[in-house]
Parts: C-alpha cells; sequence; structure tokens
C-alpha cells in the first residue's frame, strides 16, 4: 500500500483529464459528493460561482425519478439490459441501486448473477448463498459448464450484439458512479470487494471466453475508480484550501471542525479506491497482461496507458511503468503499437517527463529500434515515440543514425514518417529550442530551410535515386521547397554563398525539378504497384493551381537559368523539363510572348550542344510539349522550331557521314545518330533519303564501331517502324509505297542476319558486346511488326514474313550466352547510357514476346529457352515463369516440355569414348534433376488431375527415348522422367511400370549392371510412390460416410492453461527478465533476423533501381 499522504498538503498531481460533463438524467437523489462539492463551491466564492446550479440539480432529480419508475415498470434483468439498448442502462442502474437500499442480499445476487452471465454461463446464485458459497466453489461450477460446452460468446456472436461489450462497460461505469455515496465505500460487507473477488478468480480460468470478459470488467472497474478519485482529489484539494483559509480567520471553531473530518473523510474514500485498484492490478494485471490471448493483452496495455495518463499519482511510478516497457518485446505487432501508443500520450504531457526518467534510460534503445519493426504500423507509431523523446531531448542524435537510412526503405508509411522526423529535428530544427515551435508555423525564411535540405542530400548525392527517395518523403512537410521564387532566386544567385558549392547547385536544381513534379502530382520515385491513381476534383484544381503558380515564377527567369547553365549537362536537363509541367496559356494571357520564344531557341541550342540521352530526352521532350499544348502564334512558332531543329539535324548527319566515308572521326555520327535516335523515339523524322547511307556505311564499313552500328541499325528500325505505323493508319496505299516499305525491311534484316552470321557466340565476348544486345532486340521487334499472320489475307500481305529455322538457331546461339549472365557479370553490365535496352531481361522479354505471338514456331525456340530454365537469375527466371502460364493457356505444352528436357539431357550428357554408356557428372546431374523438378511443378496439386493427359504424353514419349540405344540414355528414366511419373495416380504407374518391364523381356539387363542401374532405380521409385498412393486411397474410402467422432478437439483453446507470476518491483530488469507468454502458438523468426532480410533484399533492389 502507498504511504498516505499528510492531511494537511494537497494531492502530488492534479489530473490532466477534464472534468467530465454530466448529463441530466445521470443524476440520482443519493449523489450526496456532488451535493457537498456544490456546496463547497458556493462556500468558497472567491474561487467558484455558480447561482443557479441548484436549480438545475432540481430538475435532475426530478427527471431521475421519472426514468426510476419506467425502469421499475420495464422490469428488465440486468443481463437483457446489456443486451439491449444502452440508452436504458443509467435507468437500469439507478433502478438496481434502489433496490440494494431496500434488499441488499438480492441485489447482490443479482449482481454476481450477472457478472456469470456476461461471461456466457447460465447460472445462477440464490440470495440465501451469498454468504455460504465460496468463491472457488462457485468458479469451479462455472469452469464445468464451460468444458460442458454450455457457454454463450456474447463477444463473438453472430447475433444482434454487437455492442454487448460496450454496454456491459457502460454499466459498470454507471454502477461505481451511482454507488459512490454508499455502496462503494460501506466497511462491514463491501459489495465490490466481492465482485473483484469473482472477476479476479474468472480471469484465472482456462476458458479464453472468461478470461477476456472478466478481464475487461476488472479493468473498467480501475478506469471508473480512477474517475470517483479524481472527483474525490478535486473535492480533497478544495476542502484543503477552505481549511487554509479559515485557519487564518480563526484557529478552533465549529467550522474548522467540519472542514477537518470532510478532509479526512475524502482521504479514507481516495485510499479505500487506491486499495481496491492495487487488488485489481496484482490479482489481474500482471497475469493477464501476457495472456496468451493479444486482445486481452492489448485490452491491459492499453489501459494501464490510460490508468497513467489520468491517475498518475498512483500509476506514474516504475513498478507500473515496467509493463509498457516489457510489451514493447510482444511478438504480437498489435501489442507492440499499443504500447508504443501508450506512451506517446504519456509523452505528450510535459508534467510527466521528470518521473519517466528512469523508465526512459532503460528503455529509450529500444523504442528507438521499433522505428525499424518489420510491422510498418508499428514502425510509424515508433516514430511518433521517437519525436516525443527527441522534443524533450531524451535521446542523443548518434542513436539517431539508424532511423535515417530508413528514408529509403521500401514501405512509404515507414519513408514518410522518418520523413517528418527529420524535418522536425534536422530542418525545422522544432527540438534544438528551449520551448517547441507551434505547429504549421516557420519563423526562418525559406533559404535557410534549404539550406539546411541541402547538407541533407549531400550525403545522398552518389545516386540520384535515392535523393529523389529522400525528396519524397520530406516534401509534404516543407513548405519551403515549395517556395519557387526563393528557389530560383537561390539557383540565380551570382555571388552564392560559401556553404553552396557547385554539388549543391546540382542538387539544387535536382530538388526543384522533383519538387515541381510533386507540385503537378506525379510520382518520383518507383511505385509499389501499378494501379492507376485516381484524382479527386479538389487535386485536380490543387495541381493545376500549382502549375499556375510555377509558370508564373519561371516565365521571366527561365531565359536566365538556361543562360546561366546552358553547358552543365548535369543540370540543365532537369531545368528543360519543368516546362512540360507548366501552364503554356499565361505566356499570351501575361505578355511573355519572347520570353516564351527565347526559352524554345535556347532548348534548341542546348540539344545540339549536348550528347548526353537525359539531356537530349529533356529536349526533344519540352519541344514537343510546346509544339502542341501551346495555342495560336505560341504554336505556329514552336512547330517551326521542330522543323529547324529536323533540317539542322539532318545537314549535321549528312556532314559527319561524308566524314566517315573520308576516313574521319565517327564521334560526330555517333551524337547525331543519338539525337536522331531521341527524335525518332518521339515523332517520324523525314530521313527517307538518308536511309540507303545508313545501310552502306554498315555494308561498306566493318570497322566500324560497335556502339555507331548500334545506333544506325535502330535509327533504320524506328524509321520502319514508323513507315508501317503510317501504312496501317492510311485508308489506302499504294503498291510502291508497299514495296518501298517492303525494301527497306528486307535492307534491314540483311543488316542484322549479317550481325548473326559473323557473331561467335562466346560468353567471354558476347556478354561484353552491346551490340549484340541491340541485334538480337532488333530483329525480335521486327519479327513481331511484320509476323506472317498479322497480315495473311490483307491487302498488306506483302509485308508478312516468317523467319527459317536455320535463322531461328543462330539468333539462339547469340541471345543463350546473353540470358544465362551470372549476377556479378550482370551488375557490371549496367552501367553507362541505355542499361535498360542491353540486360538479360530484355533479351528474355524479347525471346519470351517471339514464342509468345507465334511470330516465330513456338517448337523451335520455347525448347531452347525451357532447357537452360536452371541457369537463369531470378528476374530472367520469373518471365520465363510467366511464359509457361501463357504457353499453357494456349494448350497442350508436353511437346514442348519433353523437347527442353531431352535438350538438356544432350547439353550436360558427357560422352566418354573409353567407358561404355554414358556418365553425368554431379554437377550436370543436378542441373537436369532441378529442371525436370521445375517443369514438373506445373503439374502439383490439382493440376496433376487436370493435366493428366499430358503427364502420360511426357512420360510414355520419355520412355522411347530412354530406351533409344539401350540402356545408353536410361539414366533419363532415374534423374528426370520419374519426377513426372510420380505425379500420376496408381493405376497409371501400374500400367507404366509393366511398360516398362516389357520393354526388357529380349533384353540381357545383367550383363552391364551399372549401365542398368537408372532402370531398376526407376521401378523401384515408382513401386514405392505407387504402394503409398495406394494406402492413401484405402485411408480415403474408409473415411467416407457417417464421420467418426474426433476426440481431444483442440477448437477455439476455451482451455489454455495459465500460469502465474508475482508482481515485479524493479524496472531494471532485462525485457528478457519480463514473463514471457506460456504457450507459444508459432515460432517466428525474431524481429532483428526479419529487419537483416528485409535490409538485405531492400539494398539489392535499390541497387537495381
Amino acid at each position: 500500500m502507498e504511504e498516505e499522504p499528510a492531511v494537511t498538503e494537497p494531492a502530488n498531481r492534479r489530473s490532466k483529464r477534464a472534468r467530465v460533463t454530466v448529463r441530466d438524467e445521470d443524476f440520482f437523489p443519493s449523489d450526496r459528493l456532488e451535493v457537498e462539492l456544490e456546496e463547497e463551491r458556493e462556500e468558497s466564492s472567491d474561487d467558484f460561482e455558480e447561482p443557479r446550479r441548484k436549480a438545475k440539480r432540481n430538475r435532475a432529480i426530478e427527471g431521475a425519478s421519472t426514468s426510476g419508475a419506467v425502469a421499475r415498470r420495464n422490469d428488465l434483468s440486468l443481463i437483457d439490459a446489456i443486451k439491449g439498448d444502452a440508452k436504458s442502462i443509467p435507468n437500469v442502474v439507478k433502478f438496481w441501486v434502489e433496490k440494494y437500499e431496500r434488499s441488499q442480499i438480492s441485489a447482490t445476487a443479482e449482481l454476481l448473477t450477472l457478472i456469470f452471465q456476461a461471461c456466457g454461463a447460465d447460472y445462477y446464485l440464490q440470495d440465501k448463498d451469498i454468504d455460504k458459497t465460496d468463491v472457488d466453489d462457485v468458479v469451479v461450477q462455472l469452469v464445468n459448464i464451460a468444458r460442458a460446452g454450455e457457454i454463450e460468446d456474447y463477444q463473438n456472436s453472430k447475433r444482434d450484439l454487437k455492442h454487448f461489450k460496450d454496454n456491459l462497460l457502460s454499466f459498470i461505469d454507471n454502477l461505481v458512479g451511482e454507488c459512490q455515496d454508499g455502496p462503494l465505500f460501506e466497511k462491514d460487507e463491501p459489495l465490490f470487494d466481492r465482485c473483484i473477488d469473482y472477476i479476479i478468480a474468472l480471469s484465472c480460468t482456462p476458458p479464453r471466453f472468461y478470461r477476456q470478459i472478466a478481464t475487461l470488467m476488472g479493468l473498467q472497474f480501475v478506469s471508473s475508480f480512477i474517475n470517483v478519485a479524481n472527483k474525490l482529489g478535486s473535492l480533497r484539494e478544495t476542502t484543503q484550501r477552505q481549511l487554509n483559509a479559515e485557519k487564518k480567520k480563526n484557529a478552533e471553531g465549529p467550522g474548522i471542525e467540519s472542514l477537518n473530518k470532510r478532509l479526512s473523510m475524502a482521504h479514507e474514500k481516495i485510499t479505500s479506491l487506491e486499495d481496491m485498484m492495487r487488488k485489481i492490478f496484482t490479482g489481474l494485471f500482471v497475469h493477464r497482461y501476457r495472456d496468451i490471448d493479444l486482445d486481452i493483452r492489448m485490452a491491459c496495455i492499453h489501459s494501464l496507458g490510460d490508468w497513467i495518463l489520468e491517475y498518475p499519482s498512483l500509476f506514474l511510478r516504475d513498478l507500473y511503468l515496467k509493463y509498457l516497457g516489457w510489451t514493447l518485446n510482444d511478438k504480437n505487432a498489435g501489442v507492440r503499437k499499443t504500447s508504443i501508443l501508450a506512451l506517446q500520450s504519456l509523452y505528450e504531457v510535459d508534467d510527466n517527463v521528470p518521473s519517466l526518467n528512469h523508465f526512459t534510460e532503460r528503455f529509450s534503445k529500444r523504442m528507438v529500434e521499433l522505428a525499424d519493426d518489420i510491422d510498418i504500423s508499428v514502425a510509424v507509431s515508433a516514430i511518433g515515440l521517437v519525436k516525443q523523446l527527441l522534443r524533450h531531448r531524451l535521446v542523443l542524435d548518434e542513436d539517431l543514425g539508424s532511423l535515417y537510412d530508413l528514408l529509403i526503405d521500401d514501405p512509404p508509411d515507414v519513408r514518410r514518417a522518418i520523413g517528418g522526423l527529420v524535418h522536425d529535428h534536422l530542418i525545422a530544427q522544432k527540438f534544438n529550442d528551449s520551448r517547441t515551435r507551434p505547429t504549421g508555423t516557420d519563423s526562418e525564411p525559406s533559404d535557410v530551410y534549404i539550406s539546411r535540405m541541402l547538407k541533407i542530400l549531400r550525403e545522398f548525392s552518389a545516386d540520384p535515386i535515392l535523393s529523389s527517395y529522400v525528396i519524397d518523403d520530406i516534401w509534404d512537410y516543407m513548405k519551403a521547397m515549395k517556395d519557387w521564387k526563393c528557389i530560383i532566386s537561390m539557383i540565380l544567385e551570382d555571388n552564392p554563398s560559401a556553404e553552396l558549392d557547385d554539388m549543391d547547385a546540382t542538387n539544387l536544381i535536382m530538388l526543384f525539378f522533383a519538387s515541381v513534379r510533386k507540385a503537378v502530382g506525379e510520382k518520383i520515385v518507383p511505385a509499389t504497384d501499378n494501379r492507376s491513381v485516381h484524382q479527386t476534383k479538389a487535386q485536380k484544381e490543387m495541381f493545376e493551381n500549382s502549375k499556375r503558380d510555377i509558370t508564373t515564377a519561371m516565365m521571366k527567369n527561365y531565359p536566365l537559368l538556361l543562360h546561366k547553365f546552358i553547358s552543365d549537362k548535369d543540370k540543365v536537363g532537369h531545368l528543360i523539363e519543368i516546362m512540360v509541367h507548366m501552364n503554356l496559356d499565361l505566356y499570351s494571357l501575361k505578355r511573355q510572348e519572347q520570353n516564351f520564344k527565347a526559352t524554345l531557341k535556347l532548348i534548341r541550342s542546348v540539344f545540339f550542344k549536348h550528347g548526353e540521352k537525359d539531356v537530349l530526352r529533356s529536349c526533344v521532350k519540352a519541344i514537343r510539349f510546346c509544339a502542341v499544348n501551346s495555342l495560336g502564334e505560341l504554336q505556329d512558332f514552336a512547330s517551326n522550331q521542330v522543323k529547324e531543329l529536323e533540317d539542322e539535324l539532318i545537314c549535321k548527319l549528312r556532314s559527319a557521314i561524308k566524314d566517315v566515308q573520308n576516313d574521319g572521326d565517327e564521334y560526330s555520327l555517333l551524337v547525331n545518330l543519338k539525337r536522331l535516335y531521341e527524335l525518332q523515339l518521339s515523332f517520324s523524322v523525314p530521313v527517307e533519303n538518308m536511309y540507303d547511307d545508313f545501310a552502306n556505311i554498315l555494308k561498306n564499313y566493318s570497322s566500324i564501331d560497335d556502339e555507331v552500328a548500334a545506333f544506325l541499325l535502330l535509327n533504320m528500325y524506328l524509321h520502319v517502324s514508323w513507315c508501317l505505323h503510317s501504312a496501317v493508319s492510311s485508308d489506302t496505299i499504294s503498291e510502291a509505297s508497299l514495296l518501298s516499305l517492303s525494301g527497306k525491311r528486307d535492307v534491314l534484316l540483311e543488316q542484322l542476319q549479317h550481325f548473326l552470321d559473323d557473331s561467335k557466340p562466346h560468353v567471354d565476348s558476347a556478354s561484353k558486346n552491346m551490340l549484340a544486345y541491340r541485334v538480337c532486340g532488333i530483329l525480335a521487334d521486327i519479327w513481331c511488326l511484320f509476323r506472317r499472320s498479322k497480315f495473311a489475307s490483307t491487302k498488306l500481305d506483302v509485308l508478312g514474313y516468317s523467319p527459317d529455322k536455320s535463322l531461328i538457331k543462330k539468333y539462339w546461339d547469340v541471345c543463350e550466352p546473353l540470358v544465362t549472365l551470372l549476377d556479378d557479370e550482370e551488375e557490371e553490365e549496367r552501367s553507362g547510357e541505355y542499361v535498360e535496352d542491353t540486360n538479360p531481361d530484355t533479351i528474355m522479354l524479347c525471346l519470351a514476346k517471339l514464342v509468345a505471338t507465334d511470330s516465330v514456331p513456338k517448337e523451335h525456340l520455347a525448347p531452347e529457352i525451357l532447357s537452360h530454365f536452371v541457369e537463369y537469375g531470378p528476374s530472367v527466371g520469373l518471365i520465363v515463369k510467366n511464359l509457361l502460364t501463357a504457353l499453357k493457356k494456349k494448350g497442350d505444352i508436353s511437346a514442348i516440355l519433353l523437347e527442353s528436357l531431352k535438350q538438356a539431357y544432350q547439353n550436360h550428357l558427357l560422352v566418354t569414348p573409353h567407358v561404355k554408356g554414358e556418365s553425368l557428372s554431379k554437377k550436370s546431374i543436378k542441373e537436369c534433376r532441378d529442371l525436370a523438378v521445375r517443369l514438373s511443378g506445373l503439374y502439383a496439386g490439382v493440376a496433376r488431375n487436370k493435366y493428366r493427359s499430358e503427364i502420360l504424353n511426357i512420360v510414355k514419349d520419355g520412355i522411347n527415348y530412354a530406351f533409344v540405344d539401350a540402356p545408353k540414355q536410361l539414366s533419363f528414366l532415374d534423374v528426370i522422367l520419374q519426377h513426372f511419373a510420380t505425379k500420376l495416380p496408381a493405376s497409371d504407374m501400374s500400367d507404366i511400370i509393366n511398360g516398362v518391364k516389357g520393354r526388357t523381356v529380349n533384353l540381357n539387363t545383367a550383363k552391364d549392371p551399372s549401365a542398368w542401374r537408372p532402370y531398376h532405380t526407376f521401378l523401384e521409385t515408382l513401386r514405392e510412390k505407387e504402394a503409398a498412393k495406394d494406402a492413401k486411397e484405402v485411408v480415403a474410402l474408409r473415411g467416407r460416410g457417417r464421420p467418426r467422432k474426433i476426440q481431444n478437439v483442440q477448437g477455439k483453446r476455451l482451455f489454455d492453461e495459465q500460469n502465474s507470476s508475482g508482481e515485479e518491483d524493479s524496472i531494471s530488469g532485462s525485457e528478457q527478465d519480463a514473463p514471457k507468454l506460456e504457450d507459444e502458438e508459432d515460432d517466428n523468426p525474431s524481429i532483428q533476423s526479419l529487419r537483416a532480410s528485409s535490409k538485405s533484399k531492400s539494398s539489392k533492389k535499390d541497387k537495381r533501381t
């Protein structure tokens, strides 16, 4: 028991909770405590003046009497009232209190019966048994009722009892409130002590539903006791204040004696309430906070947080706080989150912080760790808790280093939460001041915040993608990133401060561009899903307003920005692409046509000044956007700029071609080919007269650089594609145009086939040859665009094309080493420009497209692809899986699968001339077996019945292949076929066994035992599987008919045994010393292991992004 405070001193802490508003119908004639409070308020006129309070009280009494009469007429039982409408509960409670005043025994029996019935047991306690019956005896009977299955689960019932739990808690709260002047403080036969004894006993029983309801009732009793204790605390403080004032007037007298008596009574009542709170805490909470049922654990922790917040004078101590710290390690995410939210509420109250110092010192490390919890909601809540710790300066900056890595983590919610933390702590620096700034206010200019943001971006400057993640995380919290005028003025500053170097300027322009995209509703980081985001009307208006603000800020400054950075490839590209996010109509409305024209001219100059992909692509986007979206005179000007750009580019190409023909430098040709390629990706460019020149360079200059050759082929392919698009889109097309298009296609195919013929498909050379990637990609696209089935029986039939088998074989020979690269080789290849087009994934997509669209006969290419299935990396393997799914939807693929298995077997077959038969290396055997396992997995589960005929075809034809020149290829049975044969029903296995044995009737299997060993192993495996399946079928037949009654069914696990633990007094013990859950339902990996796994996956993903 706590040490009683001196009578002459006020309570240590006043509750922060506002006084509960009491409705008129909630008053009752026996509310003597409220009357005393009213009298004291009137006596203390210096503090309170409520002259009309008594009149309202009289009306409340009349209303309560009327409501009580209605309750009497209804004559509802307590359990029926709780099952019914919540509005009737106050009146039912008042009626019960009146009944208790008339007959304590009868009313007590009714209340105890309610406790049993609320737990679902149909058990009635008679009046005569109140004093005779022992609590343990009653609880044993209730447990037996539960074991017999004769209880009703009100909480999870499907009937209309959704509000049962809320009504029950409301009943307890009203009951304690109505009894605060009577039964609550009885000394002879305390009613509530008896109720608490039964509730504690029921909370420790095996039936889970008993524990759930009893725990809820016990927790609510403590909450209701706190409400009464807070009222009594207010009464005690008021009485103490009056007593001090009275003593200044008179040392003795009847008034002082009356006040002393009143003060002593208030203190005794508070002490009595605290004793009952401790009784429930030690008897119920310390056992149930670690219950196997997570709802019980969550309810306990949630209630404890409320108790500490509402009644800190008792509960704000290490004795109670330690349970919040221990449950931070709970295996369930919901319990961890509940504990975090409870602590967050405590740290929000500044007066609580001094009492939390010891607790914080012990558990702050765990709080910070939870910011990287495996559960996203827990992590987000923990980040909010860390904010509170920072606000009170309870954690050091060096302890937060690991949290900043979460800025580039996968879950967006976690990244946003960390972004808010970084903004408040490092940018706005809200936690550095002695007093926290009000939310939403910025006391410093925008350039100060932007400068601090640039210091953060400097840490990620090596990877622009990571910088985009950081900007995306912080953008919603940082208003300065929407201050366009401030950002532009900082970029245009001629004399930048010493703190801003060239790297900061690059980051500032990148921040500007990313912020513009965010402001108009674009995503600046890769989306976690491909779903289209629906924009509301308000969002669309907000984005349009942002476009207007950006345009207004940029119109006059755009030419200045481009002039300043026209030679800087790292900066100018981002500045140019801002154009596509502007409202071009404002140029006309604000008479800024000259600035528009000057900007377009500068963009055109940038296009011919740089040759990098990103800059060129930005220029093309901006010019194309202006030509399409501007109006009137501005659109005409933009269209003329596009035409002049095309003409100038063609002139430069002609000059570069002449230089190459004269044995000059190839660099000019390469750069202009890249420019032409970027233009043709967006729209058609008239290069008909240069098409033959491109072909002649490829044909006559074999020593030309591979990159130049690749871009020559790409531009030829794009030109042919635009011509085909024009032919397909037009209603009429001349025969001459078709012949011209067909001739261009044949010229391109001739050059591509020439590279196939000259390629040496060795891994070491092909993996380092970008031209091989380009040739394979272009060939696949051409074959798909001009596939014969697409144009058959149409006016464009002459354009149809289909490669022959020998050409497909050459194509695969070049592709094979490209798609089977190892991971380290692949990472080496993924560097430089256009890496998205030159990687194994792209080649496999081309192969899959050819097969899926029937551009080539699938029986020619699909077996080759599948035979190397086990050699592919994860991303390439996923593409192959999707291809298999597409092929299965089209029909029987058994022939393709068997052919791929044969090819894999032949590829890994090592023929040794000195040994009869054949031998497979261990590695080759494993690869063949792994391939068979993967492909046979297509027929796992119910699919084995649906595709039984396909499996039979693979097995039968495979047996024929294995017995060709037996016993040379018999290992095919054991290594590959057994994985398919074992998926057949037992009857089919028996037929296969007989068929295989029949093939050896006229053969001597004992002549070469080692060569025939796979044959015998195959038969033994099938016999074992056949016997096992026969046994399963017999068991299944026996199980038909009327089902047997199964004993010891766990069901809902009503009887989970719970061990109790004593209450610990110290907070210094580690969380490993805290009581653990007795019944572990599953063995989850530790949070640290999961976090490490998540980190590795995230880093690998970011690396590939």
